[in-house]
């Protein structure tokens, strides 16, 4: 039995802004789902990450493709599935997007894996080989111990800054009306701490990167975790809100048991955008403070924001550049809200009647695809433009390092 997994590439960044490929970490979707392949089945498999490396899919002769794909890369998902899927080939197709739009997936794929996979994957490929595959599978109530090591021995590792990326935390309880974490994944679930710890010192390396969407919000959970890293003498990277600094105990936690750099979500530097986005527990003078703290401590900063919101005025690029470059944050990331299918943003602009484009391909998070409220759809995409090369003109760089 071969199985192929393949993860299509992304525009997530247009040619010009975002950060360079070699900056990129490896995903933990297709080693994961690898390794979740029963061992009875005793399959070959092999993973392709399109973001990583160029592939000729003619000399593949698989019995089952694995497809996964966010919203902005979901129609090369479609394309390579249509292709294999002629020849003949079994089709699964899981992931956000699939997971927000089942019905329209289906229409590419034997079957579709909504949601978390950790039991129902491994359930579709026996159900395969009995010939019963179904249609739709989905995990009503989603285990998260004992999860098997992700089979990084399967990646182009010279495609990444590094493979050592795990995850301890799913879900998120925020309420952001952008955000596909809350219509994809319901709860908020972590794994067992002694699992997470196994699983570290297995990598034998000094940097981990953690994938958690949102890990600080048990504050009991993530300070224990913190605090059994600490012997372990590792560099860590992860994300964060910026709740973290609400909590002097667990800032400290995590500076003890070696964060190297956190992607704080700023989002806007406009209050008004924050409240309407429901990130009203984010504030300017926060983003300050957040700054401040990590800073303080050495900690590096990924900052993203957001541009967009209705209550975004043509002011608000100027303002986020200003405020990036007084506060030196690392690296500035900026995006465009975007109304990703079937979220609570989608729903409303679409009764409003603002989407202006439903091509999958746009929904990159630097095009935008609906009519903004107080500006035209050109001023918001030069904004973006103007925001991305204003921080990372070299005099900006060196100023802000």
């Amino acid at each position: 039995m071969k199985i192929l997994f393949v993860m299509p590439r992304t525009g997530l960044y247009k040619k010009g802004r975002g950060f360079r490929k070699n900056l990129t970490y490896a995903p933990l979707t297709l080693t994961t789902l690898a390794s979740l392949v029963p061992k009875e089945l005793k399959a070959e498999m092999r993973i392709i990450d399109e973001g990583v490396e160029e592939c000729n899919y003619d000399s593949f002769n698989p019995d089952i493709v694995c497809l996964t794909g966010i919203t902005g890369h979901i129609l090369r998902s479609y394309e390579i599935a249509d292709s294999f899927r002629k020849r003949g080939v079994t089709v699964i197709i899981g992931g956000v997007h699939a997971t927000l739009m089942p019905e329209e997936a289906k229409q590419h794929a034997d079957s579709v894996v909504i949601g978390y996979a950790y039991r129902t994957f491994p359930q579709a490929l026996m159900d395969w080989k009995d010939g019963i595959l179904k249609e739709y599978y989905k995990d009503e109530n989603p285990c998260f111990e004992s999860i098997p090591t992700p089979r990084r021995d399967l990646l182009n590792k010279k495609g990444y800054i590094s493979i050592n990326t795990t995850q301890a935390v799913f879900g998120c309880p925020c309420k952001c009306e952008f955000c596909v974490i809350n219509t994809t994944k319901s709860g908020y679930h972590h794994r067992p701490i002694p699992e997470v710890i196994t699983e570290i010192k297995a990598m034998k390396s000094k940097l981990i990167f953690f994938l958690d969407p949102s890990p600080i919000e048990d504050k009991n959970y993530i300070k224990e975790l913190y605090r059994q890293m600490i012997p372990l003498k590792i560099n860590w990277m992860g994300l964060s809100t910026s709740r973290i600094i609400d909590d002097e105990e667990l800032l400290s936690l995590a500076h003890q048991s070696g964060c190297a750099g956190l992607l704080i979500g700023f989002e806007s530097v406009s209050e008004k955008s924050l409240t309407k986005m429901n990130k009203d527990f984010n504030s300017l003078e926060k983003h300050y403070r957040v700054v401040k703290e990590l800073h303080k401590r050495k900690i590096p900063i990924m900052g993203c924001f957001v541009f967009g919101s209705d209550e975004d005025e043509k002011t608000v690029f100027q303002e986020t550049v200003d405020f990036c470059l007084k506060t030196g944050i690392d690296l500035p990331r900026f995006t465009v809200y975007t109304p990703f299918p079937t979220t609570p943003l989608s729903n409303r602009l679409t009764e409003e009647g603002r989407i202006i484009t439903t091509n999958w391909s746009k929904y990159n998070c630097q095009n935008v695809v609906f009519q903004p409220k107080k500006m035209t759809v050109k001023e918001l995409e030069d904004g973006l433009e103007y925001a991305w090369k204003e921080c990372y003109k070299i005099k900006n760089i060196v100023r802000r390092l």
